[in-house]
């Protein structure tokens, strides 16, 4: 199992990574997750997507404190994304955990990618 401290710095890094991208600080998460967490699969994820939430609502909560983002901006974007995810919920216990991470893993390649283009 993974160390208080350790899960502590885990986390900071996501949170870190998340204020500053936007995003990703699940990234930071699932490997850590994986190697010390001692969880299954299908758990790995769940707490990944458990933790990165509220760390999602302070960076969120930051952007719009420092005018980085105004909510109208934002909203059109939250019923799709409030739909998905729950249509990404229901369907997680469906998936096979090898093609998650294959998915993952596309996503991933996909988003750099697209990002160094």
């Amino acid at each position: 199992m993974t160390s208080k401290r350790t899960a502590r710095l885990a986390g900071a890094a996501a949170g870190l990574v998340n204020g500053l991208f936007g995003g990703g600080g699940g990234m930071v998460l699932l490997p850590i997750l994986r190697r010390g967490g001692g969880l299954s699969p299908r758990r790995l994820y769940a707490t990944s997507v458990a933790v990165i939430f509220p760390v999602c609502l302070v960076s969120a909560g930051a952007y719009v404190w420092q005018g980085g983002v105004t909510l109208s901006a934002a909203l059109p974007y939250l019923a799709g994304g409030l739909c998905g995810g729950l249509l990404g919920g229901r369907l997680y216990a469906r998936v096979p955990t090898a093609l998650l991470q294959r998915l993952f893993a596309a996503l991933l390649l996909y988003a750099g990618v697209r990002y160094l283009l």
